[in-house]
């Protein structure tokens, strides 16, 4: 570091006489979208940034990313908020700070490619409610995807912030694919079309310090748009990654408030400001105002969010990361669907599987929604195929990308997958090669018939559009048509600090209070049974979900393990997959119970717990042994699950929307 960078305010107060500096650090804070994202399961909940909004709006940041990615599917799936409602609320507090959202381009914020019409209406809709910066990305790069957004985005005059996906299919930088060659014409490329910003997104936090130094400083020698880096802790390198950034002359970095920072989230920016105190690059933000903000995070929100926590691992590191490339989200997802399949043993096998997979799709980057594509496409090779067969299952998502419905890949898919998953395909078993969305038929105006009568304006329409199942569910709620389940209410402080008192009891061995015991209700007859394992002694554990939260309604020992003590009688008041970080089921609504055959025949049993999207056969259909008879999403990516013989349907044994369980019998064939 030069003289002029160092240190030059050694004798005198914080912020006494503190010099400006011509060029500053920009920071854009996330804690409000990829902080809580990240963290846990994007369950933030509007009402729980209110209380710091007006703070946040003091300390000077370049943008605030308060909307995008999940929170639009999580919003109104799990936390009963209407996620255009989100936008408008915090305008009313932060009115000095720009508002950034992610943007998945075409795929707008869904799992898939919308229509040219939806996507239109979208950015349309967004700016409108108050959206200010649109980072825009696609998962495989291709910038086909950006032709329809961008040019609303500038129309709108609003800000079109494009990314660059970062990945690699080596431990640093180089290779045949993803080399400095290729993120510089990309940033050649957004900057054709019209970038007012160019973002490196390392959405796995793999991007080392000196590939960054020198990523950077080529894009920023090639283009003129401000650069932006955005670089997630997960493998521990991104702190030192952002100081070779700021040396390189990255304009602007992403981090997060301290308490919704580190391990799979980003790194704290009070560090950052306090390591370009008094340099050429000082932020000038007032550490102690940042102080003040994460006071109200740890005594007023976080304690909400506590449970849904991974505190089991000592470390807040994953150099795994840098092996297998998964970013945190998508390996917490991974972990979480294979502990509901009963197959948590093959997470070995699935980081084995992981890149033969990314492989044979393409070498794609791992970032929503391919890292979805992949990592379930990865489960089910490892759960269901055999010593004669891979590829057994393939979910229509890989399908699509196969067909080219996402895009072009870095490389090709591998001849062999694509030829197995286009056979039989709907749309045809010869790939695309043009921009995805020209062979999509307008959506919007099919949508706004469907939910004519329920929805209330555009905005509803569009939700509905790009969610149709859970959608229609969350404005029967919103209208008062259903009433909507205990799991998806907000939960108060007090609340959440009396669950969290319990917890701490039990783990210190002491006995509940005989007023809390008094609380507990009756055993129903819906008690699941669960072990618990506490200090190496495993317990028998009865878990009922009737009327809300799981509570423990006995506990005895496993044959030949210790006796229970006093406290786990009426010990923690959730169940263990609620404590998992980024789990998409957590606090999801609970999966119907395994319902029994409606009619003798053959049952066909769901391979995995998800939800039913659509039935494909009703009641007196006559079905082929093959032919699809329900889409079952899992991890948000969709299964067609086959009748497994030729027959009559006698029986549908639930509802679009609803969530099943592992071997629940969705329908009957006789």
């Amino acid at each position: 570091m030069s003289d002029h960078n160092q240190l030059k305010i050694t004798n005198m107060e914080y912020d006494k006489d503190r010099p400006k500096v011509e060029n500053p650090l920009k920071i854009m804070d996330v804690t409000l979208r990829d902080g809580h994202q990240s963290l846990f399961a994007t369950r933030g909940r509007t009402e729980d940034m209110i209380p710091v909004a007006e703070m946040m709006d003091e300390v000077g940041f370049w943008a605030i990313e308060t909307w995008g990615g999940a929170t639009f599917d999580t919003m109104h799936r799990f936390l009963n908020e209407d996620p255009w409602e989100r936008i408008r609320t915090l305008k009313r507090y932060i009115k000095k700070t720009p508002f950034s959202m992610l943007l998945r381009a075409q795929n707008l914020v869904g799992y898939r490619n919308y229509a040219d019409d939806l996507a239109r209406a979208f950015v349309e809709r967004a700016a409108a409610n108050g959206m200010d910066i649109f980072r825009t990305f696609d998962a495989l790069n291709d910038y086909r995807n950006f032709e329809t957004v961008v040019p609303v985005i500038k129309e709108t005059g609003t800000h079109f912030q494009g990314c660059i996906c970062y990945t690699i299919t080596q431990p640093r930088l180089g290779g045949e694919v993803y080399n400095i060659d290729y993120y510089v014409n990309k940033a050649k490329d957004l900057e054709n079309m019209g970038a007012d910003s160019i973002c490196i997104k390392d959405m796995a936090g793999l991007i080392a310090p000196y590939d960054a130094y020198a990523i950077i400083k080529a894009i920023k020698d090639s283009v003129k748009p401000p650069v932006h880096l955005h670089s997630h802790f997960t493998s521990g390198l991104a702190p030192m990654t952002h100081l070779k950034a700021v040396e390189a002359g990255v304009d602007i970095i992403d981090t997060c408030m301290s308490p919704y920072a580190y391990r799979t989230s980003h790194p704290a920016v009070e560090p950052l400001v306090m390591a370009l105190l008094g340099t050429n690059r000082d932020t000038g933000f007032d550490i102690k105002i940042l102080a003040e903000i994460n006071t109200v995070f740890e005594k007023e929100i976080m304690p909400k969010y506590k449970h849904l926590l991974n505190d089991t691992k000592l470390s807040i590191t994953d150099i795994n990361v840098l092996l297998h490339q998964t970013p945190g989200g998508m390996l917490s997802n991974l972990v979480n669907q294979l502990r509901e399949m009963d197959a948590l043993d093959k997470l070995d096998a699935v980081f084995e599987e992981l890149p033969k997979v990314r492989k044979d799709l393409g070498q794609i980057p791992l970032v929503t929604p391919t890292s979805q594509i992949v990592g379930i496409q990865t489960v089910n090779n490892v759960l269901f195929d055999d010593e004669n067969e891979r590829y057994k299952m393939i979910t229509s998502q890989v399908k699509d990308l196969c067909y080219g419905l996402y895009g072009k890949t870095a490389v090709p898919i591998d001849p062999e997958v694509q030829k197995k998953a286009l056979k039989g395909y709907d749309r045809g078993e010869e790939p695309i090669t043009c921009r995805p969305a020209e062979v999509l038929e307008p959506e919007l105006e099919k949508a706004q018939e469907e939910i004519k009568g329920l929805a209330a304006d555009i905005d509803d329409e569009i939700l509905y559009a790009i969610y149709p199942v859970t959608g229609k569910k969350f404005l029967k709620w919103k209208y008062g048509k259903e009433e909507p389940p205990e799991e998806v209410k907000a939960k108060s402080l007090e609340t959440a600090l009396a669950k969290l008192e319990l917890v701490n009891l039990a783990k210190a061995g002491k006995v509940v209070p005989k007023s809390e015991i008094e609380k507990i209700p009756e055993k129903s007859a819906n008690v699941r049974a669960f072990n618990v394992f506490v200090d190496g002694e495993c317990y028998e554990v009865g878990v009922d979900e009737i009327g809300g939260s799981p509570i423990i309604s006995y506990s005895m020992p496993v044959p030949g393990q210790a006796p229970a003590p006093a406290a786990a009688q009426v010990a923690t008041p959730a169940p263990a997959t609620e404590s998992k970080p980024a789990a998409p089921t957590a606090a999801a609504p609970k999966a119907v119970e395994k319902a029994p055959a409606a009619a003798e025949g053959t049952p066909v049993t769901a391979p995995m717990p998800g939800m039913i999207v659509s039935y494909d056969k009703n009641v007196g259909d006559t079905v082929n042994e093959g032919d699809c008879v329900v889409v079952l999403e899992a991890m948000k990516m969709e299964n067609n699950i086959p009748a497994p013989v030729s027959g009559t349907i006698k029986a549908l044994n639930f509802s679009s929307g609803d969530s099943v369980e592992k071997d629940a019998v969705m329908c009957v064939i006789g």
